[in-house]
């Protein structure tokens, strides 16, 4: 059985990222596609990570601790990638907790301004 390879073309489409994206993330060495003079191959591992990448993303991770994590399982194995997953996803869930609070107090002040911007026009309309 052959495994799953995607050219870097697909990989885009697969993922929706920009070809410049994907070069960034080879760039930093998120990823090692195979290479076959100027082509691109990525195989399973490759795309498992890119899965994880852009998981790590859609979290507000940055690449650098996207990077730290995925050197832990290249390091240290499953079992401490784990743990330190652990410890990460629980940080990460007290910023997305903050920056929830502070979304929630922005919107009720522009709401509040829109409403007072929305009265004062009504007042101005009516003496017109």
């Amino acid at each position: 059985m052959t495994e799953k390879r995607l050219s870097f073309k697909e990989m885009c489409a697969e993922f929706d990222v920009t070809p410049r994206t994907l070069r960034y993330y080879e760039y930093i060495e998120l990823l090692h596609p195979d290479r076959e003079g100027r082509s691109r191959s990525y195989g399973p591992r490759e795309i498992a990570r890119m899965k994880l990448i852009m998981r790590g993303r859609k979290f507000g991770y940055t690449l650098e601790g996207i990077r730290q994590w995925l050197l832990i399982y290249e390091k240290e194995g499953t079992h401490a990638q784990m743990r330190a997953w652990v410890v990460s996803a629980d940080h990460q869930l007290e910023e997305l907790k903050d920056q929830r609070v502070q979304l929630d107090e922005a919107i009720a002040e522009l709401q509040r301004l829109r409403d007072d911007t929305a009265q004062s026009l009504l007042k101005l309309d009516s003496t017109t």
